[in-house]
C-alpha cells in the first residue's frame, strides 16, 4: 500500500470528491484508510458514564485507498507514487523510499 499514515491526500472519487485532509488512520489488509474529515458518518447513541448525554455522533468513516491520491509537497498537486532505492550515506545500506512520479521529490 503506497499511503501511509500523515500523508495529506486528495479524494478523487466518491461523494467527498475534491476535497482534502490528513491520513488519521490505514487498514492495510482491507486496502482501506481513515482521512480526517472525509466521508462522515452519524451514529445515535444512548446515554453512558463516558457520554452522558448520549446523542449523534458524527465520525468519520474509512474508504478505499483506490479513491484517494497523495498530494505532493512541493507542487502541491495530486500524483502517482512510485519506489526508488538510494544508498544510505551513513550505514552504506540500500533503502527504498516513496516518491513522486511527476516532480521524483521524496514524500
Amino acid at each position: 500500500m503506497k499511503i501511509r499514515k500523515d500523508d495529506n491526500v486528495l479524494v478523487i472519487a466518491g461523494n467527498d470528491k475534491g476535497n482534502k485532509g490528513k491520513v488519521l488512520k490505514v487498514y492495510p489488509k482491507d486496502n482501506r484508510i481513515i482521512v480526517e474529515g472525509i466521508n462522515i458518518r452519524k451514529r445515535h447513541t444512548k446515554p453512558s458514564q463516558n457520554n452522558p448525554n448520549g446523542g449523534i455522533m458524527e465520525k468519520e468513516a474509512p474508504i478505499h485507498a483506490s479513491n484517494v491520491m497523495v498530494i505532493d509537497p512541493k507542487s502541491g498537486d495530486a500524483v502517482r507514487v512510485g519506489k526508488k532505492i538510494i544508498i544510505d550515506d551513513k550505514s552504506g545500506k540500500k533503502k527504498s523510499v516513496r516518491v513522486s512520479k511527476k516532480s521524483g521529490e521524496m514524500l
